[in-house]
């Protein structure tokens, strides 16, 4: 017995049909005693066209779940057709057994006990098949919901997720090949010697991306009543937004490509406001904890968010989850587009600059180490490893790729570069050459804004390289560069004063040195050690000859220039009582370190004789230290 046809479908028994039933747009011509043997529904509506013999018997049944298929399939059981159960179609096939009460008194093993039996005991033991039980809850939501079946099939997930892989037993789930008790493959029931890979904990995530979003997020609830890591529903989260949002994977690696297109197949076929509703419904549902989502997926999210137009609730979230893991992020991160139509600016320097206050809030609240905290005895925090040192470097190189934007307006800027904190910076390279390239596609900010600017940095935080560009920097205002040439002059007096400490240890500590005695196993001679002592003697001589030279001719470069602009400013009429009013002006506290050409004149002709008269006394003390050792 089989039924023919498209739309209209005929019974091949031989015997000619006396009841037609409609579901939908598709007509079955069936016989009455078959249906009303096995259906409560059918025996009632029978019953009541038994009293018009006339007429012809015509029942709609256009609510049964599943619809013409469903109820194709359960004619067929009422005609005595064996119908394969299968973990798709059992949910409508149950809902359509509920629907039609085919139930036990209308005979035994009726279509109800048998799905209810494939269901527990098939089903639900299987993951895959519990996947696409699930899936198929879809078309007969409220029927599955009143079955239980729904939450049947998201508790009996959730209990596989949450349990280690290893320990699922023989055979493995059904990921991968089957597995002998020994542990080797299976291939048609033979063991073919291989080993099975180790499942991961995150074998599951690409399963559940074919559930609906209302599916879904019942999954992840119930994994996470069960308490399964926040990591495994971020990682979840993760894929499942990739898929049907397409913004998330701009930024992607080429090795996502095939995943990418996917995504955007998926995500052309749902509206705006489905997408908008979806990635609100990602946020709420991705944990708290730092550092279980990436920060780039973060960046994502939030750049797909303002293009949506999502809540603000949404937005606002996304920016603290940012800011909890902001030192995590990389330049490419921040550079947002600006999306909106009222600010004029290229990126988003605002959306940065909440992050940044988050950031800040947080580092506080936590009682962030400074770089200078110190905790029985030892530093527990390191410039180049703090959170907050690295979000200064990482803010510095923002500042300098978004200064040249010439619609990016000056207090911004300043908010933005002012709100670390000093001791975020071992040094203002990085602040410094922003504050250039701002300067520099700015050149119609008046003096009073450019000082205003420079303020922003600590000339005595700028590196030797940084102080010999800003020296000859003609943007910058007239008090920082005397500032910057003041402070790099005092770095060098202080680095040859170092030399000169470091050669006098030297001469001092020789002599003890060779009076220090020698075992007798592997002595050298006393000849050969007085030949190596002046060599190494002669050596460092060199060394150090060579660095004061050096730094002798950067003094003096040093001095010329202090030269040349104490008589530009005497020039101008701003030197009338000498270069002292000068320094008061600058309000530098130490008069004696500026430079001065007799004072370096005077300095290196004293270098200069003091130099054979040193070599001299080192020679005479290396001869009186040989002599006594012989």
């Amino acid at each position: 017995m089989e039924f023919i046809g498209t739309y209209v479908k005929f019974c091949t028994t031989g015997l000619p049909s006396d009841i037609l039933i409609e579901v939908g747009d598709m007509s079955f011509h069936l016989h009455k005693f078959p249906l009303l043997s096995r259906s409560g529904r059918l025996e009632r509506l029978i019953e009541e066209f038994s009293d018009d013999e006339e007429e012809g018997c015509v029942i709609q049944l256009h609510d049964i779940p599943g619809g013409p298929n469903a109820f194709e399939l359960a004619a067929k059981f009422c005609y005595g057709v064996k119908v394969e159960l299968t973990g798709t179609n059992v949910v409508i096939l149950r809902c359509a057994a509920e629907y039609l009460e085919m139930t036990e008194e209308y005979g035994e093993g009726n279509l109800i006990s048998q799905t209810e039996i494939f269901l527990n005991q098939v089903v639900l033991r299987s993951w895959k098949d519990s996947i696409k039980a699930l899936q198929s809850c879809e078309v007969v939501l409220p029927r599955a919901e009143a079955l239980q079946i729904v939450k049947r099939c998201v508790d009996s997930l959730a209990v596989k997720a949450c349990t280690d892989p290893k320990l699922f037993g023989w055979p493995m789930m059904e990921h991968g090949s089957m597995q002998s008790p020994g542990g080797s493959v299976l291939w048609n029931g033979i063991s073919t010697g291989a080993r099975p890979k180790n499942a991961s904990s995150d074998w599951w995530y690409e399963d559940v991306t074919v559930l609906s979003l209302q599916l879904y997020k019942r999954l992840i609830s119930a994994m996470e009543t069960r308490g399964i890591k926040p990591e495994y529903i971020a990682g979840s989260l993760t894929l499942y937004a990739k898929r049907y949002l397409p913004g998330i994977n701009r930024r992607q690696g080429t090795q996502e490509n095939s995943s990418r297109f996917l995504s955007l197949s998926l995500a052309s076929a749902s509206s705006e406001d489905d997408q908008r509703l979806l990635l609100e419904a990602i946020e709420s549902l991705l944990p708290m904890q730092k550092g279980v989502a990436s920060t780039r997926f973060l960046f994502g999210l939030l750049r797909t968010a303002m293009i949506l137009n999502a809540s603000p609730d949404c937005k606002g979230n996304l920016e603290k989850r940012i800011g909890m893991q902001l030192d995590q992020a990389t330049l490419e991160d921040l550079l947002m587009p600006n999306y909106s139509y009222a600010v004029e600016t290229l990126y988003d320097v605002d959306c940065i600059q909440r992050i940044l206050d988050h950031f800040l809030f947080l580092d506080q609240t936590t009682g962030g180490a400074s770089p200078c905290s110190v905790d029985d005895g030892q530093l527990i925090g390191s410039p180049s490893l703090t959170p907050i040192t690295m979000v200064a470097k990482l803010m510095d190189s923002y500042l300098a790729e978004v200064a040249p934007d010439v619609n990016l307006k000056l207090p911004k800027f300043q908010s933005l570069a002012a709100a670390l904190p000093d001791y975020a910076r071992p040094l203002d390279d990085g602040l410094y050459r922003a504050i250039d390239i701002y300067l520099k596609a700015h050149p119609w900010l008046t003096d009073s804004e450019k000082e205003q600017l420079c303020r922003l940095m600590d000339c005595q935080k700028l590196s030797l390289e940084a102080c010999t560009h800003a020296a000859q920097n003609e943007r910058l205002p007239l008090r920082v560069v005397v500032q910057v040439l003041f402070f790099e002059q005092l770095q060098l007096r202080t680095s040859i004063a170092g030399c000169f400490l470091v050669s006098d240890n030297l001469d001092t500590s020789r002599p003890m040195r060779h009076s220090i005695p020698v075992s007798n196993e592997g002595a050298m001679p006393p000849s050969a050690l007085r030949g190596e002592g002046w060599v190494n003697a002669v050596r460092e001589n060199q060394v150090l000859k060579v660095g004061m030279d050096n730094m002798r001719l950067r003094v003096s470069e040093l001095e010329k220039e202090c030269t040349n602009m104490r008589q530009e400013i005497e020039k101008l009429g701003k030197g009338k009582s000498g270069w002292s009013s000068v320094s008061k002006k600058f309000g530098f506290r130490f008069k004696s370190q500026f430079c001065s050409t007799q004072e370096g004149a005077i300095n290196s002709q004293n270098h200069g004789t003091k130099e054979p008269d040193q070599l001299k006394l080192r020679q005479s003390r290396h001869k009186e230290n040989s002599s006594s050792s012989d």
